[in-house]
């Protein structure tokens, strides 16, 4: 399918109310003054406190998350910059006090094909990224004030693909939380793997890092969520990646980028590294 017949479909799904998108009977995001959202957030904003995620399980329809994959797979294989580099779980080639053959530095491979904000527009993804309502309650189990939209054009709105062989690899985020939306679960592999708050703003426990990365913490968990599904996640301080995927059937998933101030873009240099393009 063409990117015009792609964009046509999505925006046949754009003028459609968002109860026809969203489970709304089970996450009233539209009804703020509810004691069903009331209840919602206490149960986001305790779990993010107590793991570090929270889940709104197929809060996008099935039918909805699985046309989306199917827009989006033709533009994957003719349009995606196929992202691919070694790194270590700090993004970085040097980190003061570690030596460089230190354990935590060890590099790893992250290989995934990417469409960004711009490929993206009248998609239902798009359309939920854009949506007041969620980013009202999205700073509410935050903590934050208010949360605003990336002013970036190209990395405000991602969606990432894994092929087999395809992983993300171990790292820390730059951002405090990171927010996704899975539009479809690969046959085998591609598990979400954690581990909660491995160190904090004093304590970067560089020693702890290279037990994680050697196979020796006990406190790595695994997830596999369903197509659907919006994780809000806090991982500037919780590693965390995604497995190999094995199997035909790919692992889709849209990254939404928010923030608690106005203005956020990545630079030129950035903008190059993670697509290949500047905007």
């Amino acid at each position: 399918m063409s990117q015009k017949g792609s964009t046509a479909r999505w925006g046949r799904c754009h003028t459609d109310r968002m109860k026809d998108i969203l489970d709304l009977e089970t996450f009233p995001l539209d009804q703020p003054e509810s004691p069903g959202y009331a209840a919602l957030v206490a149960r986001c904003s305790k779990e993010l406190a107590t793991d570090g995620m929270c889940n709104l399980h197929r809060l996008l329809r099935a039918e909805v998350a699985d046309q989306a994959a199917k827009d989006i797979t033709p533009l994957m294989q003719s349009e995606s910059f196929n992202h691919a580099r070694r790194h270590n779980i700090y993004f970085k080639k040097n980190v003061p006090g570690l030596a460089p053959d230190h354990p935590a530095l060890q590099e790893f491979e992250t290989s995934n094909d990417t469409l960004c904000a711009d490929q993206l527009a009248g998609s239902p993804v798009m359309m939920l990224y854009d949506w007041p309502p969620l980013h009202r309650f999205l700073a509410e189990i935050m903590g934050k004030e208010v949360l605003y939209p990336m002013a970036d054009p190209l990395a405000r709105l991602n969606v990432m693909s894994y092929g087999p062989g395809q992983a993300l690899n171990w790292h820390f985020d730059r951002a405090e939380f990171t927010v996704t939306l899975l539009l479809q679960a690969p046959s085998q592999g591609g598990a979400f793997e954690y581990r909660t708050d491995l160190r904090t703003a004093e304590d970067p426990n560089h020693d702890g890092v290279a037990r994680l990365l050697t196979g020796q913490d006990p406190d790595v968990r695994q997830m596999s969520l369903e197509a659907g599904t919006l994780n809000v996640f806090r991982g500037i301080n919780t590693p965390h990646r995604v497995t190999p995927v094995e199997g035909p059937t790919k692992r889709i998933i849209a990254v939404l980028s928010y923030f608690d101030r106005p203005g956020v873009r990545f630079s030129a240099d950035e903008q190059k590294g993670f697509y290949g393009r500047s905007a």
